[in-house]
């Protein structure tokens, strides 16, 4: 884990984008029509974002005296007096397990989406992370929040940044990830907080505060983790450091504060049991994966392909790792971590299940693709029987049916065969051999996804078949489909593969004869 210091260009001032001047200076005509003496402060992200001359368009402005709603009502009035469109106020309830622990009132002005909140400051009970909730003053909310670097206000009022921490500003130029009070209590109070320093340091290549590291390894937090928050929560922020632009380093965070376990909970027992160092091995993946993907052209991966393409290589090391239900029946661990220890989609855990599957197959693949003769033995140990075709139409054929198989996920399942190819998994320290090793599997990717366009193989997810059911059984004289009409499905199938420019008939034909043939020899 990177512990070199880190100088920040932080801005002196916070320079508005039109848009944000026009919002702010209504909210201050509706004090000055009304008299009121509301102090108006936008809050958080937005202020750390704009101070490091990033654009941020998620407003959040918390009062010192009154809720959101009865703000968002004085916007209204001010707005029916000088015979402007009012605007509906959305209301979002307290929902503690969403973090939001007291309601906030939104409204749209100027086609931007703002959320207003009143001040507040908050205890913690010893076996709950919802506190409760009281209006506050903007020094007792700045210590209340995560990070120094989230507890800066920007006064509307004063068009000044406030810095109540006394240290927020100063963390952000150093680049340093500190809680505003000490950080084991804070932990313990709201142990989502560990996940969000982590991501947090992760996005902006900051330093976890060696104080901040210390807490969040201990026993008590990592407890705490387990019992305080539900899964859900922390599913959401793994998947935004995942999704995020440096996940192999939240990752690495993880792993080196002994929270890998805390965070991806096993089932009681699973079989073969987990070798010591195993989320070490887990976070190498993820990182061979992550590098590769830096390389080749990802203009060819959606997000959500890039993002469970990493997870896939996360959890590569679980791949064969099972475990069994109430019922006896054997799952894979992968499935019990999305489905039970993270709450993700199951779509995802099928994914990610898949992409292991189909980068076994591509192992087995990959020598028959850079093989140039055409008189070798086509054989691969998750296919064993296949229509009788030449070696280079059965290349086409077993490629056909694995990418029929993983779909657009493909060039996901070939990354991460390269982490399963003996000759490529050498373990080296040494940097230059790793840049080696890594232009290799780049190379190698690249060969084998031109071999698989040039064997026309792009999208072949999408082939219709030349002949359906119904033909099949005419040919077979049977009145109802079966078992059989699937194995024939299957085998016109790869006769297709074998045959693109076949036509339906010529395909009839083939398997008339192949038909015929079978009824002599039985």
């Amino acid at each position: 884990m990177c512990t070199s210091p880190v100088c920040v260009n932080v801005k002196d001032q916070i320079y508005l984008t039109a848009k944000e001047k026009q919002i702010f200076d209504r909210l201050l005509e509706v004090l000055r029509h009304f008299n009121l003496q509301t102090q108006l402060r936008v809050a958080g992200g937005w202020v750390r974002d704009k101070l490091l001359g990033k654009e941020c368009y998620d407003i959040d402005i918390a009062l010192d005296n009154m809720l959101g709603k009865e703000f968002c009502e004085k916007v209204n009035e001010y707005l029916s007096s000088t015979g402007e469109e009012t605007h509906g106020i959305g209301v979002i309830q307290c929902n503690p397990d969403q973090s939001k622990h007291l309601e906030t009132a939104r409204m749209r002005l100027f086609d931007v989406w703002i959320d207003f909140v009143n001040l507040r400051s908050e205890d913690y009970s010893e076996n709950s992370r919802i506190p409760t909730m009281k209006f506050g003053t903007a020094e007792e909310d700045a210590y209340r929040r995560d990070l120094t670097i989230n507890s800066l206000f920007y006064n509307i009022n004063t068009g000044s940044v406030e810095d109540f921490t006394g240290r927020g500003i100063m963390d952000l130029k150093s680049g340093k990830i500190v809680t505003p009070l000490p950080p084991k209590q804070t932990f313990l109070d709201d142990p989502l907080r560990v996940l969000r320093a982590i991501r947090f340091g992760a996005r902006f290549g900051f330093m976890l505060d060696e104080e901040l590291k210390i807490a969040a390894a201990d026993d008590d937090v990592k407890a705490a983790i387990a019992d305080k928050i539900s899964r859900e929560r922390i599913g959401h922020e793994i998947d935004l450091m995942i999704s995020g632009n440096h996940p192999v380093k939240a990752m690495a965070h993880i792993s080196e504060l002994q929270l890998f376990w805390a965070v991806f909970s096993l089932p009681p027992e699973s079989e073969p049991s987990t070798s010591e160092g195993c989320e070490r091995l887990c976070v190498a993946c993820m990182d061979s994966t992550s590098r590769l993907l830096e390389l080749l052209e990802l203009s060819s991966f959606t997000d959500d392909q890039r993002r469970l393409c990493l997870y896939a290589a996360l959890f590569i090391p679980f791949r064969k790792t099972i475990y069994r239900d109430n019922k006896g029946k054997k799952i894979p661990v992968v499935s019990y971590i999305f489905r039970n220890s993270l709450k993700l989609k199951a779509s995802d855990a099928e994914t990610v299940l898949s992409l292991h599957l189909a980068a076994e197959k591509f192992v087995s693949l990959i020598p028959l693709i850079l093989s140039n003769e055409d008189t070798q033995i086509l054989e691969v140990d998750w296919k064993r029987e296949i229509i009788d075709v030449s070696a280079a139409s059965k290349l086409r054929v077993l490629a056909g049916l694995l990418l029929r198989e993983i779909k657009e996920f493909w060039r996901a399942a070939l990354v991460l065969s390269m982490l399963l190819r003996p000759a490529i998994t050498a373990c080296t320290t040494n940097s230059s051999n790793k840049e080696s090793e890594l232009d290799k599997k780049r190379e190698l990717c690249d060969r084998i996804e031109k071999a698989i366009l040039e064997l026309g193989l792009e999208k072949v997810w999408e082939l219709k078949p030349l002949v359906n059911g119904k033909d099949i059984m005419n040919v077979l004289q049977i009145k109802s489909g079966g078992p059989v009409v699937k194995e024939w499905q299957q085998k016109l199938l790869e006769w297709q593969l074998a045959h693109p420019s076949g036509s339906a008939d010529e395909c009839i034909d083939w398997m008339r004869q192949t038909h015929s043939k079978r009824a002599r020899t039985e």
